[in-house]
């Protein structure tokens, strides 16, 4: 019975997300995206890329594009999105985890998660495995919404972190994201302090910048 609610529900929050998140983006999100990924280049790896609310703002400069999302009902729209700009080989889509990524060590230069790494299942196996999978001298570009720096807020998001995973499919909104990063091993360059609008106060803090690895 579980199973069977997981896939529905899944399916309806696939449905329902860029509706969802329309006045979000309108009100501010759709602008950070273009500043931070305006950031990406040479071969781009996506990290649960979604419906592909991110695709309109790479840039025309960038090696390749190569777009990853585990969920099912997820990759079906990103393929019919990207159905209309034909095979040019640049962009493509895999469906995986972002704990098991496909790829060979050193494959991309850079790596984007946009409000992807509150809801993968293990964030230090998936920050390990983007890790791994830059070249030496990549660039991990995020966007996430994180834990509050307000003990009041910080302690809301921790009595309400189960309910609102389960309503929001496998959302964490209690994580240190910005920590996990650093101790992954990660050079964090240029983090900004934000606020992603027009949401609940429990997944409003947020955090955008740039990380680094050694060359």
């Amino acid at each position: 019975m579980g199973r069977i609610y997981d896939a529905t529900w899944g399916r309806a929050f696939s449905a329902a997300y860029d509706r969802g998140f329309k006045s979000t983006e309108e009100a501010g999100l759709k602008e950070m995206r273009r500043e931070l990924l305006a950031q990406a280049r040479g071969r781009v790896l996506e990290l649960g890329a979604g419906t592909g609310l991110n695709l309109e703002h790479y840039p025309k400069t960038i090696e390749s594009l190569t777009m990853v999302e585990p969920d099912p009902h997820m990759t079906r729209q990103l393929r019919e999105k990207l159905a209309p700009l034909g095979d040019g080989g640049e962009i493509s889509v895999v469906e995986a985890p972002g704990e098991d990524l496909p790829f060979p060590d050193g494959s991309f230069d850079t790596v984007a998660v946009t409000l992807v790494l509150c809801t993968v299942p293990d964030q230090a196996a998936t920050l390990a495995e983007i890790k791994r999978v830059l070249a030496p001298g990549g660039q991990l570009l995020f966007l996430e919404h994180v834990r509050a720096h307000s003990p009041d807020l910080a302690k809301w998001q921790d009595r309400l972190e189960s309910p609102w995973r389960f309503l929001a499919d496998g959302c964490r909104c209690n994580r240190d994201t910005v920590a996990a990063i650093g101790a992954t091993g990660f050079q964090l360059d240029d983090v900004e302090e934000g606020s992603l609008p027009k949401m609940p106060p429990i997944i409003r803090p947020l955090s955008r910048g740039r990380a680094t690895l050694a060359g």
